[in-house]
């Protein structure tokens, strides 16, 4: 839970909009649009995080440091 409240805290801050919908057993989905791309972020109790990216090219990742890309786009 502190990770998915995190998460919501840090796109708040860079003003990036999220919906939130629970499509899985155990898991809550961040769905987050950004230009050229759609991310499915979904937290489950235990603290795992599954992160989807649909773009020119997809693929899911385990890394959740992958989730900082959405932030870096924000600082430049």
């Amino acid at each position: 839970m502190k990770k998915l409240l995190h998460f919501l805290q840090k796109l708040e801050l860079h003003k990036i909009h999220y919906t939130i919908e629970h499509n899985r057993d155990d898991y809550i989905m961040v769905l987050v649009t950004i230009p050229g791309e759609r991310w499915e972020v979904e937290f489950d109790a235990r603290g795992n995080v599954e992160i989807e990216v649909f773009k020119n090219s997809t693929g899911v990742y385990s890394d959740e440091r992958i989730l900082d890309r959405l932030f870096a786009s924000d600082a430049s």
